[in-house]
This record gives C-alpha cells, sequence and structure tokens, in this order.
C-alpha cells in the first residue's frame, strides 16, 4: 500500500532540482524552497535516496520529470520503462509528471541523449499516439517539454512551437516551458525566441524550467551547450521575463546537472526567480486603471519608479512604505480631530 503524502499542488514559485549530494541538508535544514523536482529514472528502484524522497515528500510539493521515454519512437513506448514510471508516480503522488518532446531510443539501443524530431504530419501522429498511452497509464495530464538542439531536420514542415501547439490540441497534454531550451536552440538554429514562446498556447504552459548552458566557439563559429553546469545567464533570466509577461507566474525551477554547486547557490538562483515574477507581476498590477471606493478610504497605489529613477526593487517593501494610515471617519490622512481614528 503506498503512503500518503499532503495533497499540495506545485505553487507558482521557484523550486529546485532535487540532486543526491543535498539530500541530506535538504533533510537537516529543510530550507524554504518552494517545490522539489526528481528525475523519475533516479527513484525507480530502491536505494536511500528512494527513502530520502519519501521524508522530504511530507515536506516539499513535488514534480517528477521524466527523461527515458522517448516520445519520439516510432516503434512505441517501452511497456516496462513505462510501468516503472507509473509505479514512481503512485509512489510519490507528484503535482506535476513531464517527458521530453525528444527520442532516444531505436531498435532497443538506448542513446545517452534527447534528440529532436522531424516535424511533420507522421510524426505528429507518433508523438501524439506516445502522449495519449502515457496519459492512460498515469491517469493524469501530463507536461511535454520543448528541446535543446543543435541541429533540424531540413524536411521539417512546421515549427517545434507550432507542432507542440498541435500536441496540445490532440491530446490535451501540458506544456513545460524551458526557457533556457528556447534560448539555445534560437541560438544554434537561428530562429526568433520571443516569436517561439509566442506562439505556444499560454494557457496550457504549466511549468518553467530555467539554467545555464555552456558557450562553445569552434572556428569562429558559436555554439550553446544545454549542460546546466551555470547559474542562469542575462539572456535567459530576459527570456524568462518576457514569458512571464506574456503567460503570467507559473511554476519555476532551478535546474543544475553538471558541476552541481552548493545548495545555497541554487536557492539563491530560485530566490531571484522569485524576485523577477514579483517585480513583473508588480508592474502589473501598476498598469492596472486606478479605482476609487465609494467612501474614499481605499485608492489604487501610484508608487514612484515606473521611469526606473526611483528604483523599485523589492515590490512587498515598497508597497509597505507608501501606505498612509487613514481616518476611518474623513478618510483624512492628517486627521487631528477629536473621536478621529486613524486605521
Amino acid at each position: 500500500m503506498p503512503k500518503t503524502f499532503p495533497t499540495h499542488p506545485v505553487p507558482c514559485a521557484a523550486g529546485i532540482g532535487l540532486r543526491s549530494i543535498h539530500i541530506a541538508e535538504m533533510l537537516s535544514r529543510r530550507p524554504a524552497a518552494g517545490w522539489l523536482e526528481i528525475h523519475a529514472e533516479n527513484y525507480m528502484g530502491q536505494s536511500a535516496a528512494v527513502d530520502a524522497l519519501e521524508k522530504l515528500r511530507e515536506i516539499y510539493p513535488l514534480s517528477v520529470h521524466g527523461v527515458g521515454l522517448s516520445l519520439g519512437s516510432a516503434s512505441g513506448l517501452d511497456r516496462a520503462h513505462l510501468e516503472r514510471l507509473r509505479l514512481v508516480c503512485e509512489r510519490f503522488q507528484p503535482a506535476i509528471v513531464s517527458e521530453h518532446l525528444a527520442w532516444s531510443v531505436a531498435d532497443g539501443a538506448y542513446l545517452n541523449d534527447l534528440l529532436p524530431l522531424r516535424y511533420d504530419k507522421e510524426a505528429l501522429a507518433i508523438v501524439s499516439g506516445n502522449i495519449g498511452r502515457l496519459q492512460d497509464t498515469l491517469k493524469r495530464q501530463v507536461f511535454i517539454e520543448n528541446l535543446s538542439a543543435y541541429l533540424a531536420f531540413a524536411k521539417s514542415r512546421m515549427t517545434e512551437a507550432e507542432f507542440l501547439a498541435e500536441l496540445v490540441s490532440r491530446t490535451g497534454c501540458g506544456l513545460l516551458l524551458d526557457v533556457n531550451n528556447v534560448h539555445v536552440s534560437a541560438c544554434n538554429l537561428d530562429f526568433d525566441a520571443l516569436a517561439f514562446i509566442d506562439a505556444l498556447p499560454a494557457d496550457a504552459i504549466g511549468e518553467i524550467h530555467l539554467a545555464g548552458h555552456a558557450v562553445n566557439e569552434v572556428d569562429g563559429d558559436v555554439i550553446l551547450i544545454d549542460d546546466h553546469g551555470s547559474r542562469v545567464p542575462p539572456a535567459v533570466w530576459s527570456l524568462y521575463a518576457h514569458a512571464l509577461r506574456k503567460i503570467g507566474p507559473r511554476p519555476t525551477l532551478i535546474e543544475w546537472d553538471t558541476d552541481v554547486p552548493p545548495l545555497d547557490v541554487l536557492l539563491g538562483e530560485a530566490m531571484w526567480a522569485d524576485m523577477l515574477a514579483s517585480r513583473i507581476a508588480f508592474d502589473a498590477r501598476l498598469d492596472e486603471p486606478p479605482v476609487t471606493a465609494p467612501d474614499g478610504r481605499f485608492e489604487t497605489m501610484r508608487l514612484p519608479g515606473r521611469d526606473g529613477t526611483n528604483g523599485i526593487r523589492f515590490p512587498a517593501l515598497a508597497a509597505i512604505a507608501a501606505v498612509k494610515a487613514v481616518c476611518g471617519k474623513c478618510a483624512s490622512a492628517h486627521c487631528r480631530r477629536d473621536g478621529h481614528v486613524l486605521h
């Protein structure tokens, strides 16, 4: 009988990818991470890490991220692997389950990479069928992640964004928007990263990934490598801000898989993601039209800083500083009359 865990949804806040070197510290410190994400394949057997995850699952909302299902395989899904994924989901009861728009299996050989597809009707039918089988097996919606790519098929008939949008329409799946992957692919394949995000169905996006990447230069050509081995770079933060303005806040994950740093570095990156999301949400509030209550007591706050001259960087502190006490009877902020009380 599987253990029952809290059913908290993954919040619209930043979480971190759980890595083995951080598990003991996570258990002892229980830091304020918004949520955790695991790679499903690391928890398909019995180990001390699996036991530790059960304890962490009692504290943190969880997302399960698959990397080995090969949704693009024309031969269909591996039954044994699909069953192992089902058992992981049954055991840990994650709020989100995701996989990649990629293939990694051919003729029984498993490749240690996630490879791009040819985006056409034939591939669409294959991937739609595999996603349908995956969702039927898990009895839940699955979120599909866009790929980081270094080459593209010349005979593709649609863009990756158009392909993902059609998958949503055909299968009811959700989307995991990996902003770093968009940036890496856009630089390597020379397409417009902003247009890629704008072409996705916003309502289908249920999770965002952020990560760093390596920059390789060979004979004057620059190639970005999606190695998840450094802090989120400015270009990816900028693209993330565009995504938030376009689709609104979403659960956002900091990924770090190579040269994994101390836990506090990951938590710090998550904090920056939360602060950026708060700033964008705050700016959106400032753009709302002013509203005055009938008694004149409550008005929409118009704080300085929209032109950047006063540099609001901490929305909550700025809001608190701008609040003025007003009299409950005459609504004046400077009332001195007897019997009147400032609230």
